[in-house]
């Protein structure tokens, strides 16, 4: 398989504070840096799973993907074209995204039927006579029935509003799903069928996923691959296999060590993962995760690791991630 979507050194930033006090003291704005220098690719139909901590980057990532924020440095590509700032129509269909709560993202005036519809006759999808029974194929393909065109989205279920936003972003024909925390919002009884759900339109659509979240074993359960990002950064990209059994950088561990696990007890203030994350308006030197990881050193004060390894689907940010012994 060819790279499909490459992301390339992304950075993504926004202003804070007041601009016009700043300016007043003859002070450059505030800068935050959500999103820095991110890199990684996928193939057509593969699935990667993006983790890490409220707040490292992981939405603002997805909606730079998406166009819906600017991106401030380096480059989207979708199978070998640039995507710039400003997107056509068509453009903008090849990626859709699935949020996490289905309650806010649907409109609660209209009728499944009619959003749909609306999708499908603004983009020209299907000729208008046909519009009827591809709103019937949507419900069918996000397994539900078609009766249920008629309801409003508080007449559903949890489940079956968030089928309805896949079914929407399904509605524009995307090459590329991106699903942001999509069973964040629902039961532990739904989660699994949406996530069948969604390994399966993969299958049979062809569909690149990209699947955000902070569940390590929901991202297990979906993903061929996983990126692990903390505080902007990409500090841990490998096959999920490899990633799960073996993993190579602090941070990673330290979030499957504070998973949950089935009958074992954790005494109360008992964490793997100690401190809070510092500020993104004002990082550390050196490894941005050195003060809160168990193996910092000299060199990881000084110089900030890249994300190397020993191929390009085995990288680790961590100065000692590939030593004989794993992190």
């Amino acid at each position: 398989m060819s790279e499909f979507l490459e992301i390339r050194n992304v950075t993504v930033t926004f202003k804070v504070g007041s601009t016009i006090a700043a300016r007043i003291k003859g002070d450059p704005a505030p800068i935050l840096t959500a999103v820095d220098g991110i890199s990684f690719e996928a193939d057509r139909g593969e699935s990667i799973g993006i983790v890490g901590e409220s707040g490292c980057g992981k939405s603002t990532l997805a909606k730079a993907i998406t166009g819906l924020v600017p991106v401030a440095s380096g480059s989207i590509h979708l199978d070998g074209v640039e995507l710039t700032g400003k997107r056509d129509r068509t453009t903008m269909r090849r990626i859709q995204m699935v949020f996490q709560d289905p309650s806010s993202s649907l409109n609660p005036s209209l009728t499944v039927e009619k959003m749909l519809s609306e999708l499908l006759r603004v983009h020209e999808i299907v000729p208008g006579e046909k519009i009827p029974d591809r709103c019937a194929e949507l419900m069918e393909l996000v397994e539900l029935p078609p009766s249920l065109l008629k309801a409003l989205p508080r007449r559903l279920s949890g489940g079956q509003r968030q089928r309805i936003g896949i079914a929407r972003a399904l509605a524009l024909e995307p090459e590329v799903l991106i699903a942001d925390e999509a069973v964040a919002a629902l039961d532990v009884s739904v989660q699994a069928p949406v996530l069948n759900l969604l390994n399966s339109l993969r299958r049979d659509l062809g569909l690149t996923l990209m699947f955000i979240s902070h569940d390590l074993a929901v991202v297990r359960y979906v993903s061929d691959r996983v990126v692990v990002m903390y505080l902007g950064r990409a500090v841990e990209d490998r096959p999920t296999a490899e990633l799960f059994d073996n993993p190579r950088h602090p941070y990673t561990k330290a979030l499957m060590a504070a998973a949950p696990k089935f009958g074992v007890k954790k005494k109360p203030g008992e964490s793997a993962l100690k401190g809070e994350p510092p500020s993104a308006l004002d990082l550390p030197s050196g490894c941005r995760f050195r003060p809160r990881c168990p193996l910092a050193a000299e060199i990881c004060e000084q110089i900030e690791p890249d994300l190397t390894g020993p191929s390009e689907i085995e990288r680790a940010a961590c100065h000692f991630a590939w030593d004989e012994a794993p992190a």
